[in-house]
C-alpha cells in the first residue's frame, strides 16, 4: 500500500509539474503573438472547459478500468497537445487538448486515493496529494519562465547532434521538448501504479442516462449537509486560485514593474505558501474538525485586498506567501471531508467527478469575468478589490450556512460514517 501510494504521489508530481510549465509556455507565446492582455486568462480557460463538458463520463470511464490505465492514457493525451503546438496550432486550441487528457486523468488520481486508503488517513493523503501538486505549481511555474528566457533557451538550442536536423529552432519548441519528456516520465510512474483490485459495477455507456445518473450524484452531494459546505469551499478556492494566479502576474507586470520571468516567480510564491499551509493543516487538522478552518477564508479574502497598497517586492513576497499559506490550510481538510462523503454516497470516480465539475465550473465563471474586466480597461486595484470582497463575502455566507445545518442536526456527526 505504502509503496503504490508514493507511485501515485510520482506520477502526479510530473504530470501536474508539465501542466503548469507548459502554461506559462504558452502564455509566453502569446505575448510573442503580441495578443491582448484580455486573451491570457482564456488560455486556463480552454484548459478548464473539458473538465465541465466531459464530467458526466469521466466518473464512469475512470471507474471502468483500473486507475492507473486510466492515468497512462490521459498523459498521452496531454502529449498530443504539446505536439499541436509544434504543428503551429493555436495555443488556445492546443492547450484544450492538454486539459482534455487532464478531466480524463483528474477522477483517476482523486479516485484511488479512497479505494486505497481508509477514511482517517484521507486528511494526511490530501496533504501529501495537494503538498506536491503546489510544489509542482511553484517548480512547474518557475520551469515554464525559464525554458523561455534567454538562458536557459539559449543553453537548449546550443545542442547539436550529429547528421540529425532537429527542427527545434526557437525557444518555445526547445521548452516543448522538456515538457514532452517530463509528461513521458509520468507516464513511466503510471505504469507501475499497483491494481487495488475495487471493481465496480457494470458503468453506464448510453450518454443520456450518464447524463441523468451524474445530475443524481450532483443534486445528491448538495442536498448532504457535509457534502454541500465541502463542495463550496472547494469550488470557490478554485476559482479564486486560478484567477489568481493571473492577477499576480498582471499586478507584478504594472505595479511591481517585474520581467515576465520574475513575475512567474511571484506567482510560484503563492504557491509555495499554499504548500505550507496544506502540511501543517494535515498535520495538525483530523477530519472530524475540517468545518473549523473555513474563517481561514474569510481573512484570506481581506488579505488579497491589502494587495493594493503594496509597491515593494520586499513586501510582495511576505504577503503572497500569507495568502497561500491561508489557502492551503483551509483546502486539503475540506478537500478530504469531501472525498470522504463523495466515497460514502457513491463511487470514488463519480464523486471526483461531480467536484471537478463544480470546481471547474467555477474556474470558467471566474476567468472569463476577469477576462471582460481586463476588456473593459478597469483599474486593476478595483478587480483586486472586488476579488477579495467576493472570495470573503462567499466564505462567510457558508461558514453562516454550516451553523444553521448545526442548528437543524449535528451534520460532524456523519464524519466517518461506513459507505452506503
Amino acid at each position: 500500500m505504502k509503496r503504490g501510494f508514493y507511485t501515485i504521489m510520482a506520477a502526479q508530481f510530473f504530470s501536474s509539474l508539465a501542466d503548469n510549465a507548459l502554461l506559462f509556455v504558452a502564455i509566453d507565446l502569446l505575448v510573442s503573438m503580441k495578443s491582448p492582455a484580455w486573451i491570457t486568462p482564456l488560455l486556463k480557460l480552454s484548459f478548464t472547459l473539458f473538465y465541465v463538458l466531459l464530467a458526466a463520463f469521466v466518473g464512469a470511464f475512470a471507474d471502468s478500468m483500473p486507475k492507473g490505465k486510466v492515468m497512462f492514457i490521459s498523459n498521452l493525451i496531454k502529449v498530443a497537445g504539446c505536439l499541436l503546438i509544434f504543428a503551429d496550432v493555436h495555443p488556445l486550441l492546443a492547450y484544450a487538448l492538454v486539459g482534455f487528457g487532464a478531466a480524463v486523468y483528474s477522477p483517476a488520481k482523486y479516485g484511488i486515493l479512497t479505494e486505497l486508503l481508509p477514511a482517517e488517513k484521507l486528511v494526511a493523503a490530501n496533504g501529501w496529494v495537494e503538498g506536491l501538486t503546489v510544489l509542482s505549481i511553484i517548480f512547474g511555474t518557475v520551469l515554464g519562465g525559464k525554458l523561455v528566457g534567454a538562458q536557459v533557451s539559449g543553453f537548449l538550442l546550443s545542442f547539436d547532434f550529429p547528421f540529425i536536423d532537429t527542427g527545434i529552432d526557437t525557444p518555445p519548441e526547445a521548452a516543448l521538448c522538456v515538457v514532452v519528456t517530463i509528461y513521458a516520465l509520468a507516464a513511466l510512474f503510471n505504469t507501475r501504479i499497483p491494481d487495488t483490485g475495487c471493481v465496480y459495477g457494470h458503468q453506464e455507456r448510453n450518454p443520456v442516462k450518464l447524463i441523468g445518473e451524474f445530475s443524481n450524484c450532483v443534486a445528491l452531494l448538495w442536498k448532504d449537509k457535509l457534502g454541500q459546505i465541502s463542495l463550496a469551499v472547494t469550488t470557490l478556492f478554485w476559482g479564486a486560485a486560478q484567477t489568481l494566479q493571473f492577477i499576480v502576474l498582471e499586478w507584478a507586470n504594472r505595479t511591481l514593474h517585474l520581467t515576465y520571468e520574475q513575475s512567474t516567480s511571484l506567482v510560484g510564491v503563492v504557491a509555495i505558501g499554499v504548500a505550507l499551509g496544506a502540511v501543517l493543516s494535515a498535520r495538525f487538522i483530523a477530519l472530524r474538525k475540517s468545518l473549523s478552518v473555513i474563517p481561514m477564508g474569510i481573512a484570506m479574502g481581506v488579505i488579497v485586498m491589502s494587495m493594493t497598497l503594496v509597491t515593494s517586492v520586499k513586501v510582495a513576497y511576505p504577503l503572497l506567501i500569507l495568502v497561500g499559506l491561508l489557502g492551503g490550510f483551509f483546502l486539503v481538510p475540506m478537500n478530504a471531508l469531501l472525498q470522504h462523503r463523495g466515497h460514502v454516497l457513491m463511487s470514488a470516480g463519480h464523486s471526483i467527478a461531480v467536484q471537478n465539475f463544480n470546481e471547474n465550473l467555477s474556474i470558467l465563471t471566474m476567468l472569463a469575468v476577469y477576462s471582460l474586466m481586463l476588456r473593459a480597461h478597469l483599474n486593476l486595484d478595483v478587480i483586486i478589490v472586488l476579488f477579495g470582497l467576493f472570495l470573503a463575502g462567499t466564505m462567510l455566507f457558508i461558514l453562516r450556512k454550516h451553523q444553521a445545518n448545526q442548528r437543524e442536526f449535528d451534520s460532524i456527526a456523519l464524519i466517518g460514517e461506513a459507505k452506503h
